[in-house]
Order: C-alpha cells, then sequence, then structure tokens
C-alpha cells in the first residue's frame, strides 16, 4: 500500500511539474528580458510573452514554439484587417541548414504563400531569434500606432522547411485552428471560430460538392443508363435524366463556390484545375440542353444523337475523375479522405463490372430464345420482343 501510494504521489509530481513547465507564467526566458503578459496558445506547443505600453502604441514581444525539430519554421503574426491567414503581418524564423538562424518579416498575400521576405504594414525593430533546446523564440518590437483597437488578430504557424527556404505548412487539424483574438491591455485571448465563410471552409465545401457531383453522382447515373434498361424500360430513363440532373445541380452549387473562391484569392490561379472545370461545366451544361433536343427513337438522326450524348457524357466522368484529383492535390485533406474516393471508384468499377456480365448474360439469353420462337413458327405472324444494340427494347413483327 505504502509503495503504491509513493508511486502515486511521485507520478502526481512529475505531472504537476510538467504542467507547470507548459506554462508562460512559469517560464523564464534565457535572454533575461522581462514581460509582463503572457499566453499559453491552444495549438502547436506556442506561447506568446509581450509588454505593451498604450502611449506609444507599441507591443514588445517573444514568441515561443517549442518540440521543434531543426528544419521546421515558425511563424507569428499580427493581422490588421481580418481574422486568418491572408493579410498576416509575420514574423518568420528558421535555423537554416549551416546552423545560423534566419528571422525576418513577411506580408501574407494568399494562401500558397512561400513566405517571402517584405516589409510589414507596421514597424518592426528589435528582430532576431533563437535556437535551443528544441525551441525557437523569436523576439521584436512593433509599432502599432495604426491599430485603432489593442485587441489584434493574431495568427502562428509552423511548416517545414525545403532546403533552406519555408514550404507550405499542413492546412487540415490544428494548423488551420492556430489563429485568434488577443487583447494587448487585458492579456485574454481566444481562438476564432471559423465559420461558414472563412476560406478554408469554403475550399472544404467546393471540394464536398463537386466530389459527390462529378465524381460519384455522375459516374452511377451512368451506370442507371447502362445497366437498368435491360430490366425496367423505360423506368431506367427517368432514373438517370432525375439522378444526372440533381448531380448537375450540386455541381453548379460546387462551380460557383470555385468562382467565389477564385475571386476572393488574389494571386493565386491554379491553371489547370480551373481549365478543366470551365470545360466541365460546359459540357455538363451543353449536355442538359440537348435533353430538349432528342429525337424519338425511331428518328433516323437517332443513332447520331445517341453517339453524342455517351461521348460527352463519358468525357464529363473522366474530366470529373481528373480535377477530383487535382483538387485534393491542391486542398492537401488528411490522405483518408484521397483513399476513400479511390476506395468509392475502385468499389464503381467492381459494379459495372459485375452489372457488365449479368447483363450480357441476360441479352444472351433473351436473343436465343427469340431465334427460338421464330424458328417454331416460320411461316405465321410472329411478335417478339428483342434487344437491339442500344439497349432499348423493341417489337418487331414477322410474317
Amino acid at each position: 500500500m505504502s509503495s503504491g501510494f509513493l508511486i502515486s504521489c511521485v507520478m502526481f509530481t512529475l505531472f504537476v511539474s510538467s504542467t507547470y513547465a507548459q506554462s508562460c507564467t512559469k517560464y523564464n526566458l534565457t535572454s533575461n528580458q522581462i514581460f509582463t503578459s503572457c499566453n499559453d496558445l491552444p495549438y502547436l506547443n506556442s506561447f506568446l510573452h509581450w509588454n505593451y505600453n498604450p502611449s506609444s502604441k507599441t507591443a514588445k514581444i517573444a514568441y515561443r514554439h517549442t518540440k521543434l525539430a531543426s528544419n521546421r519554421w515558425v511563424a507569428w503574426a499580427i493581422n490588421p484587417t481580418s481574422q486568418g491567414m491572408v493579410g498576416s503581418q509575420a514574423l518568420v524564423a528558421y535555423q537554416k541548414s549551416d546552423g545560423k538562424m534566419r528571422v525576418y518579416t513577411s506580408p501574407v498575400t494568399s494562401y500558397q504563400t512561400q513566405l517571402q521576405e517584405g516589409n510589414l504594414s507596421f514597424n518592426v525593430s528589435d528582430l532576431s531569434a533563437t535556437y535551443l533546446n528544441n525551441e525557437i523564440t523569436i523576439f521584436a518590437t512593433l509599432k502599432l500606432e495604426n491599430f485603432n483597437s489593442t485587441i489584434v488578430n493574431q495568427v502562428w504557424q509552423e511548416g517545414p522547411l525545403s532546403g533552406d527556404s519555408p514550404a507550405m505548412h499542413d492546412t487540415s487539424g490544428v494548423n488551420s485552428q492556430s489563429a485568434g483574438l488577443l487583447s494587448l491591455l487585458s492579456g485574454q485571448s481566444r481562438t476564432t471560430t471559423k465559420g461558414a465563410n472563412s476560406p478554408l471552409n469554403k475550399k472544404n465545401l467546393h471540394g464536398l460538392l463537386n466530389a459527390v457531383s462529378w465524381g460519384i453522382m455522375m459516374p452511377i447515373g451512368i451506370l442507371f443508363a447502362r445497366y437498368l434498361k435491360v430490366f425496367s424500360d423505360p423506368a431506367w430513363f427517368y432514373l438517370h435524366s432525375i439522378w444526372q440532373i440533381t448531380a448537375y445541380v450540386i455541381g453548379v452549387a460546387g462551380w460557383a463556390t470555385g468562382l467565389q473562391l477564385g475571386s476572393e484569392s488574389h494571386g493565386i490561379q491554379f491553371t489547370a484545375h480551373r481549365t478543366i472545370g470551365i470545360v466541365l461545366f460546359s459540357l455538363a451544361t451543353l449536355q442538359a440542353s440537348a435533353m430538349l433536343l432528342r429525337p424519338k427513337r425511331d428518328h433516323k438522326h437517332r443513332i447520331y444523337w445517341n453517339i453524342y450524348h455517351r461521348s460527352v457524357g463519358y468525357s464529363i466522368v473522366v474530366l470529373g475523375i481528373i480535377n477530383i484529383f487535382k483538387g485534393l492535390n491542391i486542398l492537401k485533406p488528411e490522405k483518408k479522405w484521397e483513399t476513400s474516393y479511390i476506395a468509392t471508384l475502385v468499389g464503381l468499377g467492381i459494379i459495372a463490372a459485375f452489372l457488365e456480365v449479368i447483363t450480357w448474360c441476360v441479352v444472351i439469353k433473351r436473343n436465343k430464345s427469340v431465334s427460338s420462337t421464330v424458328e417454331k413458327n416460320p411461316q405465321g405472324l410472329h411478335e417478339a420482343n428483342w434487344y437491339n444494340g442500344n439497349g432499348t427494347t423493341r417489337t418487331h413483327y414477322r410474317v
């Protein structure tokens, strides 16, 4: 009993020590600088220390990022115009391959930024950085004289290095949540909840709508048209039409969201993804409009319309799938989403192969039945249903 109690006490002491070690209030900076305010930032093992002088609107800060490998960069920023990444005025630091520290300012103008060096919208002085014990600390003095409020939008981030230059950070998980409001006077802070209008959520909505419409519903609609007509005519036509129109409407919503993202993301352009999206939307609109010009089954030009309809339909599916993978490469979600979509495509392929075999078995069986009936009644009036190459059922009379 006594040994168990002793172990419990030791573990409790270690827990308390660890807790205090992670609190900014119990931390002494190696530079022996004293800061009157600090915050334990909720994500990415980060802490902010600062002094703020209201009369001069000057903030002296120390941003610490702990548990960090030497091949990572860190950044802390104030966004004077909005919440989030674009518009942020960042302080960036990392250790170069030669062991020297690099620290500089970088105005963030797009979501695909490489954190290029540049002047900020406010003055920065005394800028320096250290890397000790897997921890980077950025020191700086900020002149915030153009700020109308002492509550500011702060953003902090980390990412990998490519050589001696920052590379793109993760866009999901805690990396997408590392933003919040900071009161320079009271010392209080809180994270900002990303609403429906945040760029990241718009990207996710854009990707989801297009994946569902062009990448899943459209292929399923083609399966309806190709295989159900053998068993249920004309019910297959109505199911196919309603399903594809629904997919088209969802796709239009996804396309419109993409246009909005493009208009809000100045300087960002994914040419191939954008071009395929425009072609895809144009073909789908043409396909929907062509339904109004569909000739009747016995019309002499119906065969040409069928060739056009199928060619455009398959092109839409192929382009849709290609563009979804391009979108995944841009958005870089968790690997499980790409894996799930690939599994969905594989599942649809297996279903299509199975239905193809079943359909041909039914067609061959029906054709044999018709041939047998004709042979038994060579002179009489014979009425028989037969399956033609277009997948429709016709009544054939033979005297």
